[in-house]
């Protein structure tokens, strides 16, 4: 069931256009991507949808709710962590989960949250005192505060280091898996492949794509290889493979095999010369990325 419905967003700022018709839904229980590059229009699109900007034209529905004419009953649902997100520098954590409990009609116990997100050691720590990854943790505790039904994510491990996104990816699953909806902003293509259960491709204030990342992937990336060593002396499986749907192209040199195809053909493949009993070894599957899919999308890299 959708929960979130936008259709057909736009907003222009003196003159330029940040969103140009900007469709997509979220389905009730999954963890929904944004992905595009900075400046192509994610936040703005997220904001209209969360009610913190008013768009040109275009309807939006969240829980049933218009974001502007209901804005005060939607802000009891959901839960937002902004891009630019800050605190005092001298905010105690505990101080600053009680504030935000505070907001609301009928909050989490913020207590619970201390234990819950790895917090409770920090209780009386200032906002200035805590690393980048406890900042995160507290920013999650801080959407949920309110109970949410959604929550709302937007550049989530800007800055952070290897370790510390790696943590963060595990409370975005743990988010999920609580039953909360989750949007999630990002130009990080590991990011959105390792969380998202479907992505919405924003480029120039536009939905270029929308499905699963493997959809994604499999679709906008092209042809891609597979490689394999034939035992000695064995005949040319040229005839056995051309016949696989997706297979393109096969070349050997020597016992070095290279099939070109499409979509799931390696798998088609691999199964064909079982069945026919051709033993292969070395084989090796290039595996294209969704920075593959954005390239064949858009025509150009993430961070251009």
């Amino acid at each position: 069931m959708a929960i979130i419905e936008v259709h057909d967003l736009t907003k222009s700022y003196a003159g330029r256009t940040v969103l140009g018709g900007v469709s997509f839904s979220v389905e009730e229980g999954e963890v929904f991507g944004i992905l595009g590059p900075n400046g192509a229009g994610k936040t703005t699109a997220v904001e209209c949808v969360e009610g913190l900007r008013r768009p040109d034209s275009g309807t939006v529905k969240v829980l049933g709710l218009d974001p502007r004419r209901d804005a005060r009953a939607l802000r009891e649902r959901i839960g937002v962590q902004l891009q630019q997100t800050q605190l005092p520098e001298n905010l105690k954590v505990w101080e600053a989960l009680d504030l935000y409990a505070s907001f609301y009609k009928a909050p989490r116990d913020w207590r619970e949250l201390l234990d819950e997100w790895g917090l409770a050691e920090k209780r009386d720590t200032r906002f200035g005192k805590l690393s980048g990854g406890q900042k995160q943790r507290l920013f999650i505790a801080l959407a949920l505060v309110g109970d949410p039904k959604v929550a709302f994510l937007d550049e989530l491990t800007t800055g952070l280091d290897p370790q510390a996104r790696r943590a963060t990816w595990e409370l975005v699953k743990r988010v999920q898996a609580s039953g909360v909806t989750t949007v999630l902003v990002s130009h990080f293509m590991d990011e959105v492949e390792e969380l998202c259960d479907r992505v919405a491709v924003i480029d120039r204030g536009e939905v270029v794509a929308l499905d699963t990342p493997a959809g994604l992937i499999g679709e906008g990336a092209g042809a891609q290889q597979m490689r394999f060593t034939l035992p000695a002396g064995a005949a040319d499986p040229a005839a056995l493979v051309a016949a696989v749907p997706g297979v393109t192209a096969t070349a050997r040199e020597g016992d070095r095999v290279t099939v070109t195809g499409t979509g799931d053909f390696a798998t088609a493949v691999t199964a064909q010369l079982a069945r026919h009993h051709v033993l292969v070894s070395d084989l090796r599957i290039d595996r294209r990325s969704l920075e593959d899919a954005f390239i064949a999308l858009t025509g150009r890299k993430l961070d251009d």
